[in-house]
């Protein structure tokens, strides 16, 4: 227990009943089912803790954590509500099974690889720790030596790891158990067929953000309890509380790097099978997608569940984590150097993890108004995004509401009154900026806009036209975004500093947090966007059962739709996910120079000065291993995809029956060709990752060893950091939009536009298709993973920078 001498109770908003009321009311033997679920609700828990001394802290983050372990319970209820409805025919689940056994087959090997590859990085992050020895929080007040720091640091690191492994783990099961029932589903109800998509797509976005919260919450904890237990002075551990966030960034780099291999290793097996079925299939035997005479149609079907759902939701995690942990830094920051009081420490430093309370909130309750007429419609078939945007707009606008409502709560220090409504404002201008981010990409990207459309007349001229138009349509598409976050990063910054907050020498320091608000800001809705884009998968395997167990054409019609429009929503996450991963990197910038400049015992970095060679020199190579990156990412799917295409050519020379529909293809041989081929492609790209800033920040301390500029490799590092990053937005941008433009000129011409399905136009547009499908699906997301990478690894390796 933490007593403290005077709780907060006005600050809870809630009136001090007498304790020995309430120890009385806490007897079970008076309590009615009303009380006892009053007693385990958040606001109970909170009460109960004030009741009992503990301090503001302590009741703040345990309110926080009480709602993510409810939210988990409340996912796994919706669930089981998605496993109670029919899986189908025996056929369908014959299906399904097949796409289950491989999907779980390489998740096993891929992340007993990953897992291995962790506990190696956790020992190097232990004995770099170990070896610096000198890791105290501030003149011996917190005692945190480097041992101790060095078991933290490579502890929450592996932490971080399991929770984004459990996070994949999830993602993909919920999308093989909902397939089949979505496919059956489809044959009663077009209604009941969406919700099914849908909810499993929330699912998998709502347990992401729960463990970011359970496992952030956790970790500080710990280390609070830790710090406690160390300290006898409780003024001295209310002074140094704001460092605590920096001993979490681990867990963001555990959770950066099982996401990169994650996402490279799904995107390799799902586009590998992918463009081998559809160059095989669609191009050179005329037969349509999802055939089952494809040898390469399982493998295809379950790189949907390893890559767009299992990678995308080690994505996710990754991306909230980082997000999380680089406004938490900023906020004790900011607190620290403004010298408010522990309470504001605490609601400043953990807000970013109450905007996620508000974000699991509004997304539940919009989840709610996804639906529309029951049965088969007879004609029309609303449009499912439509149907989506509807629950959209009310997240959306509980959103609003919310946020400026726990920003006049939480962000509110009496000395600047006014402080709160120009936070709210900047949390304003990220969820502007998510929406227009949504918009863009879907301008670029939708068969029902301009641009598709031109990539799609262009197929009519042959197949290098089309990969010219989507060339230019994908470098085209980062203009817009780019100045949607240079006016959203400069108003929140200019909002931030009129805020008022000051610190001791009377400058403003406002504006990094507005930033920091703003990322909040694009993230009070992020579960119901992320629900769409795993939404997109599910649909996708849906209609794959529903073509191999050969159902009607009018359940056909509906997955297609499905389909389609899980094209669109996934196509809008990934821009959504590199708008906020361009804000989250700047926070984590920041977050780098704090940590350099609380490590470095004399000198700390003020300005960079890119004109000193080893500065600029560093630059380069971030903004280079951006295109080498992407290039590996790429050869990767071209490795693998050759690999399929002779296996199926080969089944189809040796076997004439299978494309007479007479005999049953190999559909194992397949899966077992893609799974050794996305273990094996991964390593490279995601060891150079791992590596380079590594071997960058040894090569400059040894450098530096001749030339004696203090603080050379750190900033250096960060010259590093900042040529990648804008590289890398600009780049996952582009390869992300061309992806998702290719793959919807094919759809729009399959409509039955411009000669439709079997035409030379659309035979040009199928490889086009190819083309992007690696793009937009290997190395487009896992782009926006190695900015966050860079910035989370070289802040927990601060002391291989720091001489």
């Amino acid at each position: 227990m933490l007593p403290q001498k005077k709780p907060q109770y006005e600050l809870l908003g809630v009136q001090n009943p007498e304790k020995e009321q309430f120890i009385k009311f806490i007897q079970f033997d008076h309590l009615d089912i009303k009380g006892i679920i009053f007693l385990i609700s958040p606001l109970g828990t909170c009460i109960l803790l004030q009741i009992l001394g503990f301090s503001y802290l302590i009741q703040f983050i345990s309110t926080v954590l009480h709602i993510s372990i409810i939210t988990i319970i409340f996912a796994t209820c919706i669930l089981d509500q998605i496993l109670r409805h029919d899986d189908g025919t025996k056929e369908m689940k014959k299906i399904a099974y097949s796409i289950e056994e491989g999907a779980e087959g390489f998740f096993k090997a891929q992340y007993g690889t990953i897992f291995n590859l962790s506990l190696i990085f956790a020992l190097l992050i232990f004995l770099v720790y170990w070896q610096k020895g000198s890791g105290e929080l501030e003149k011996d007040e917190i005692p945190v030596g480097g041992l101790i720091i060095g078991l933290l640091e490579g502890g929450s690191f592996l932490f971080g790891a399991l929770c984004s492994g459990f996070a994949g783990f999830a993602g993909m099961w919920v999308s093989i158990k909902a397939n089949s029932r979505v496919a059956s589903a489809a044959r009663t109800c077009y209604n009941k067929a969406i919700q099914l998509s849908f909810r499993g797509g929330y699912f998998a976005a709502v347990i992401n953000i729960a463990l970011a919260i359970f496992g952030i919450s956790v970790l500080f904890l710990v280390i609070y309890f830790y710090c406690y237990i160390t300290i006898s002075d409780q003024q001295k551990l209310n002074e140094q509380i704001d460092k605590i966030p920096l001993l979490l960034i681990g867990y963001g780099f555990g959770a950066s790097f099982v996401a990169m291999f994650a996402q490279l290793g799904g995107g390799i097996y799902t586009k590998a099978a992918d463009v081998g079925a559809d160059l095989i299939g669609k191009i050179e035997n005329d037969i349509p997608e999802d055939d089952p005479r494809n040898p390469a149609v399982i493998a295809d079907l379950v790189g949907d569940n390893v890559g767009d759902c299992a990678g995308q939701s080690a994505d996710l995690f990754e991306s909230i984590t980082a997000e999380i942990l680089s406004a938490m830094i900023l906020g004790a920051t900011l607190t620290h150097e403004a010298n408010l009081h522990i309470n504001y420490k605490v609601t400043f430093m953990l807000f970013p993890l109450v905007v996620h309370c508000l974000d699991i909130i509004s997304s539940t309750i919009g989840m709610y108004f996804v639906r529309t007429q029951p049965g088969i419609p007879n004609k029309y078939i609303e449009d499912p995004l439509c149907i989506m945007k509807k629950g959209y707009r009310i997240a959306m606008i509980i959103g609003f509401f919310g946020f400026f409502f726990i920003c006049h709560h939480c962000l509110n220090p009496l000395q600047h009154k006014d402080a709160w409504l120009y936070f709210g404002m900047c949390g304003l201008i990220g969820i502007i900026v998510s929406y227009l981010f949504i918009e863009v990409t879907q301008y670029y990207t939708d068969y029902h806009y301009e641009p598709v459309k031109r990539i799609a007349q262009a197929s009519k001229t042959g197949h290098a036209t089309n990969i010219i138009a989507g060339l230019s349509v994908g470098m085209e598409s980062t203009g817009i975004p780019i100045l949607i976050i240079s006016v959203g990063v400069l108003g929140a910054y200019y909002l931030g500093e009129q805020s008022g907050i000051k610190n001791h020498q009377g400058e403003l320091i406002g504006g990094l947090f507005g930033t920091a608000i703003a990322t909040m800001g694009m993230f009070c809705t992020g579960v119901y966007i992320l629900s769409m884009a795993a939404f997109g998968p599910i649909a996708d395997n849906a209609g794959g059962i529903v073509e191999m167990s050969g159902c009607d054409e009018q359940v056909r019609q509906i997955t297609d739709r499905l389909d389609a429009v899980g094209n669109v929503t996934k196509a809008n996450a990934k821009g959504y996910s590199v708008g906020s991963a361009s804000l989250a990197s700047f926070l984590l910038f920041r977050a780098f120079i704090d940590e350099v400049n609380f490590l470095s015992p004399t000198k700390k970095i003020l300005d960079i000065d890119i004109t000193q060679p080893e500065i600029f020199i560093s630059g380069l190579i971030g903004a280079c291993t951006v295109f080498v990156f992407s290039s590996w990412a790429l050869r990767a799917v071209g490795n693998a995809a050759q690999d399929v295409i002779k296996e199926v050519r080969r089944q189809f020379r040796e076997n004439e029956g299978i494309l007479q529909g007479t005999a049953q293809p190999n559909y194992k041989q397949c899966v077992e060709i893609v799974t050794k081929a996305g273990l094996r492609e991964m390593i490279k790209p995601g060891l150079l990752s791992v590596l380079t800033p590594l071997i960058l920040g040894i090569a400059l301390r040894a450098i530096n060893v001749v030339r004696m500029q203090e603080l050379l490799p750190a900033k250096a590092i960060c010259a590093f950091l900042m040529f990648s990053t804008c590289t890398g937005i600009l780049q996952a941008l582009f390869l992300n939009n061309a992806g998702g433009a290719w793959d919807n000129s094919k759809k729009y011409i399959e409509t039955g536009e411009l000669g439709g399905k079997g035409s030379e136009t659309h035979k040009a547009a199928v490889t086009g298709d190819t083309v992007g499908d690696p793009c937009k699906d290997t190395a487009g997301p896992s782009i926006h993973i190695l900015i966050k990478l860079y910035s989370t690894i070289t802040i927990v390796m601060v002391p291989l920078f720091v001489d």
